[in-house]
């Protein structure tokens, strides 16, 4: 059984900070404020991520309270989510993600953010799509106050791969094999 979840987060912008993007530091006249680097488009594939996996969310695995993380790298903390997927045999079939801003341009950036996603979560650069897009100066993202994104993903139970003796040996694909 294919197990699908979504993510969403939004970072207020904010002078003084980096802007991190998919463990990119996009060079920018602001950053986004949060407890972590408050790389916005991590963190909704975290939270698709253990959405999916109904592991509760980023909130519960790692609270903005806890001074371990103040200013950490996202990334690692993605790195701990593919940890804990594998500990509960998931297999992360694909992810899908888009960062909404105004500005900057984020297209130079993508393919290095897809890149990352994928080494922390030892996947292949096809099974992670990251996208950017504008609200065409409408909302909070459009007047430049913050940035957000949304992701999605699909997993599979390792449980899934095996064959299923009760149906016949081979997960009922093959009617001739029940006879």
């Amino acid at each position: 059984m294919m197990r699908v979840g979504m993510g969403y987060d939004v970072h207020k912008l904010t002078e003084g900070r980096d802007l991190i993007l998919g463990g990119v530091n996009i060079p920018w006249e602001k950053g986004l404020l949060g407890h972590s680097d408050a790389d916005v488009v991590v963190h909704a594939i975290m939270d698709a991520l253990l959405g999916a996996a109904a592991l509760r969310d980023i909130g519960r695995h790692f609270p903005d309270t806890d001074p371990q993380y103040k200013g950490i790298s996202s990334i690692k903390l993605l790195q701990h989510v593919g940890k804990l997927l594998e500990e509960n045999m998931y297999v992360i079939n694909n992810i899908d993600a888009t960062i909404i801003a105004q500005k900057p341009k984020l297209l130079p950036y993508i393919d290095t953010m897809i890149e990352n996603v994928a080494n922390a979560l030892h996947l292949e650069a096809n099974q992670v799509n990251i996208k950017a897009t504008t609200e065409e100066g409408l909302g909070f993202t459009g007047s430049m106050e913050g940035i957000s994104a949304q992701a999605i993903c699909a997993l599979t139970h390792v449980q899934d791969f095996m064959t299923d003796d009760r149906s016949g040996g081979c997960g009922g694909c093959c009617k001739e094999n029940r006879r």
